[in-house]
């Protein structure tokens, strides 16, 4: 790692140690996106479709996409804005035979704007955002997936449980939203806590002048 790298490339490295709690919760997001497009699959006759927000390395998406067969046809976009970690997911989907698949883009995923021809979407991930925005931020893009998701889509979500634990009132604001819980994956030692939702609400128009969140937080200090 060079010592050039950015504070999101470092904070990234540890998903090269299998032992590391980022790893794991790594392999807890891919199961649950397993379960979705496995779900999708039984569910919809036509394509589906992923969509990625402040993507990072993409690997939750990359990988568990190189072991799926390719049909029903899967598309995915990711939005990443740290330059290096575009390149990364970029590389890593090339080398896994995706790249009529998975679409990479350089920006800031808070614009609505870069999902415009994207949704709506089968499956959303949220990882890696709530731990690092406000909880007015949370609401708002929680709300939000009603214009992201075509009905029955999901979403796949992260947060820590440092205190003050917000993800009851994230699981409620899913619930009102019109979202059915379809898992939460919180161990007991360790903070780290994934959801898994299904969109079964009223759809929203989707508002590509939206902006979704700011980061307020650093990836690891709680917010």
């Amino acid at each position: 790692m060079a010592a050039g790298d950015s504070h999101w490339v470092r904070w990234h490295k540890p998903y090269d140690d299998v032992s590391s709690g980022l790893s794991r919760r790594l392999r807890v997001v891919q199961s649950m996106v397993r379960d979705a497009l496995d779900d999708l699959s039984d569910t919809r006759p036509g394509p589906c479709r992923v969509v990625s927000l402040c993507a990072g390395q993409g690997r939750d998406v990359i990988d568990v996409l190189a072991t799926r067969p390719r049909t029903p046809r899967v598309t995915a976009l990711l939005v990443e804005l740290d330059p290096a970690l575009v390149a990364f997911a970029r590389a890593r989907s090339m080398a896994a035979g995706l790249a009529d698949v998975v679409r990479v883009v350089e920006g800031d995923a808070a614009r609505c704007a870069w999902c415009a021809d994207d949704v709506p979407a089968d499956l959303v991930l949220l990882c890696g955002i709530f731990g690092n925005v406000s909880m007015d931020d949370i609401v708002a893009t929680i709300d939000a997936m009603r214009g992201f998701c075509a009905p029955g889509g999901h979403v796949v979500w992260t947060r820590h449980r440092r205190p003050p634990d917000a993800t009851p009132a994230i699981r409620d604001e899913f619930a009102r939203a019109g979202f059915t819980e379809l898992g939460f994956v919180a161990p007991a030692d360790t903070v780290m806590t994934v959801g898994h939702h299904r969109f079964d609400g009223t759809p929203t128009p989707f508002d590509p002048d939206r902006i979704l969140f700011e980061f307020v937080g650093d990836g690891f200090a709680p917010v």
